[in-house]
């Protein structure tokens, strides 16, 4: 039918090709300058000349009528008969010499089986919520919103919790960067030590406080380092429930950059820690700081056993709206989930930041004023002018309601009546004073809130988990399922602004050197886990293992660890300072380097036939590998294989699990090479110049491109 219709198109072109002709003669004519002299008045032999020319068009009209009728008989006989080519193969030349293409009565398209593609053939996921649609609803406009600048005013009936009094969950917390201004060391040297240390001391004080932490590679960092007492005095915290660990992945990573392999990898490393050291499970998820959400991220967490998650960047506008519809808690399904067996009750931060001043409340003047590190006399102070004041017996009723007006309003933008109130900032809590501050202070305005039931309130501190439980025991669900009446949302939180047009965005593309060495390591590490497995695997059957450098474990676990560092939020987005991003780098390149020592020992390890003959050497590598960097920022520079009497040999590797042709490019030093087999077959050879420059060869330097499956 396609060939049919190509000759039908082909035969109407050319049948308009011809009555164009025409026309352009006779235009032609109408516009002759003798014509016009005339008067108009056509000689006679003129008229016989045209005459003749318009027999002779409607002859090859004619002819041409006729050739379209042929073409069309002789693709109907091929429909009829199912002509094939004489080899089966298209187009085939016939008798005559011309190339034929024969009718081929297969479809052109390919229909997709249900085993091929589970969702192709699927109905898209039911939401309420769909970001595309929410997207396109918004006008974007920055509208002010009085007190809460980029909201609304909030407002409620004092007897609105007189049946039901309002929950408060406080929940201390300091969100430590693994870089950013400083390196890693430095903020752990400087601040992240001093927080856990006062967190062993200061927690123990009270049952009631209660604290959580996020970021595995710096609490790995201060157990290695605490002594046993230490160790265990937190053991004990984190088992009772004073202190939760959330998440539980190496770092808070990023979620716009990151490869889905490294979030899984960082998530596993902290999570593997977590069990080996303390014996717990992460059950929620905390995102304070990422540039924006993806949907990858709950449907990680979902397969590791986390039932909830917070997250806070999101387009201001984006939380207006759902403030205003009290969507700010959903159920977070993916696309292509018909079902809901990947959903994740999901609370979204209504203000600004997750800092104190725009968490207690719409007005960051007020909330700022229950920031108890800002007391006059500290270094850090409010904005609004307006200090904080300690909590005594004088003013705790005041400042009681004050905050509990807050607390209300809040409420307000939720379905249920129990509130979170996180109590924190970046590297809070370094100070012993700022435990007392906090904790004394809130837990006297706490005692009189709960003390006074005509307010109608229960005030405490909390953990992340206290928080999600108690939401779900009001509405009467088990953990991670859906309370009713609250939506379904599926989509993701890109691009993030937080206030007028500063789009977050920039970081999707900056340090694009450092995008690509993070994918460079990651593909080795994927090598390098495989090769190794294999090869401690065959050193046990062959009963060498003792020979083995089983050590290079050791250097696994590093690059593992240096890699999931770098899926941080201000790592591989480019965000941190430059002194930040060169100490990433030589762990990138120290990592990489140890990868490419465990490929070579692993390779050499499984390319001998005879295992009793293996000897391992550190110092002398068996092979070396194909490219080496320098320094941390230099490109790589590729070995030179230089060409002897003797044979040298390759060895490749395929990391995939299937089988896959491609084109191996490696550089020698003469333009007589030939390559073998391993079983003596030549291959194939394209031999090329190498460039030094963009008009220089080298002449000592040559390309070998060759096939390889």
């Amino acid at each position: 039918m396609k060939l049919k219709k190509q000759v039908t198109v082909c035969g109407g072109a050319i049948f308009c090709v011809a009555v164009f002709s025409l026309y352009l003669m006779l235009d032609r004519v109408q516009h002759d300058p003798a014509r016009r002299q005339n008067g108009g008045n056509f000689p006679r032999s003129q008229i016989s000349v045209l005459q003749n020319r318009i027999e002779q068009l409607e002859q090859l009209l004619e002819e041409n009528h006729q050739i379209i009728s042929h073409i069309k008989d002789s693709v109907l006989e091929l429909t009829d008969t199912g002509a094939i080519s004489p080899s089966g193969h298209l187009p085939f030349r016939s008798a005559n010499g011309s190339w034929v293409l024969p009718f081929d009565g297969r479809p052109t398209f390919l229909s997709v089986k249900p085993l091929d593609c589970q969702f192709a053939l699927g109905r898209r996921s039911q939401t309420d919520l769909q970001m595309l649609d929410v997207y396109s609803l918004l006008n974007f406009d920055n509208v002010d919103g009085g007190v809460w600048k980029q909201g609304f005013e909030i407002t409620y009936e004092p007897n609105e919790w007189d049946d039901e009094p309002l929950q408060v969950f406080v929940v201390p917390h300091s969100h430590n960067d693994p870089g950013w201004i400083k390196t890693f060391d430095k903020y752990y040297n400087d601040q992240t030590q001093h927080i856990l240390n006062n967190m062993v001391t200061k927690m123990a004080e009270d049952p009631r406080r209660k604290f959580i932490w996020s970021e595995i590679s710096y609490f790995a960092k201060w157990w290695e380092s605490a002594d046993v007492h230490k160790q265990e005095v937190m053991r004990k915290l984190i088992l009772s429930g004073q202190l939760e660990m959330v998440t539980g992945g190496w770092v808070m990573t990023d979620e716009a950059n990151a490869h889905y392999f490294a979030m899984i990898d960082q998530l596993i490393e902290g999570h593997q820690w977590l069990e080996r050291n303390l014996g717990v499970t992460p059950r929620s998820g905390w995102a304070v700081d990422p540039f924006g959400h993806s949907a990858t991220m709950p449907y990680l967490l979902k397969r590791a056993n986390i039932s909830s998650m917070l997250i806070q960047r999101v387009h201001y506008s984006i939380k207006k709206h759902f403030a205003a519809t009290r969507s700010l808690e959903f159920m977070w399904r993916q696309a292509w989930d018909i079902e809901s067996s990947t959903d994740m009750f999901c609370h979204m931060m209504p203000f600004y930041s997750y800092d104190v001043p725009h968490t207690c409340g719409p007005d960051p003047k007020i909330c700022c004023q229950f920031d108890f590190k800002r007391l006059p006399g500290s270094r850090v102070n409010c904005p609004w002018k307006v200090p904080p004041r300690a909590i005594n017996d004088a003013n705790v009723a005041e400042r009681a309601g004050v905050l509990l007006d807050q607390y209300r309003k809040k409420s307000k933008l939720f379905r249920s009546k129990v509130l979170l109130v996180p109590l924190g900032d970046d590297f809070r809590y370094d100070k012993a004073l700022e435990w007392d501050q906090q904790y004394l202070n809130y837990q006297k305005l706490f005692d009189y809130m709960n003390s006074h039931p005509e307010m109608h309130v229960k005030a405490q501190f909390a953990t992340l988990s206290d928080y999600f439980d108690a939401v779900y025991k009001a509405n009467g669900v088990t953990s991670g399922a859906r309370p009713p009446d609250y939506p379904v949302l599926s989509g993701d939180f890109f691009a993030y602004a937080d206030r007028e047009d500063h789009y977050w965005s920039g970081y999707y593309t900056s340090r694009p050197f450092y995008k690509n060495l993070d994918r460079i390591l990651e593909s080795h590490l994927r090598g390098a886990e495989i090769l190794y497995s294999l090869a401690v695997a065959h050193a046990r059957h062959a009963g060498v293992e003792g020979r083995y450098p089983v050590s290079d474990y050791s250097l696994l676990t590093d690059a593992r660890r240096n890699i999931g560092l770098f899926q941080h939020h201000d790592a591989i987005t480019g965000t941190a300072k430059e002194a930040v991003v060169i100490d990433y780098g030589n762990r990138l390149l120290r990592s990489l380097v140890g990868l490419k020592r465990v490929i070579i020992n692993a390779a050499h390890f499984l390319i001998i036939k005879n295992k009793d003959i293996y000897r391992f050497y550190q110092t002398e590598p068996f092979l070396e590998t194909d490219d080496r960097r320098a320094t941390q920022d230099s490109l790589p520079q590729r070995t030179l294989i230089e060409l002897e009497s003797s044979p040298r040999y390759l060895v490749l590797f395929n990391p995939v699990e299937q089988e896959r042709l491609c084109l191996v490019t490696v550089l020698v030093n003469s333009a007589r090479v030939r390559v073998l087999t391993e079983d003596g077959q030549t291959l194939p050879v394209q031999l090329s110049a190498q460039w030094m420059s963009a008009t220089e060869m080298s002449g000592e330097v040559y390309q070998v491109c060759v096939e390889s499956v």
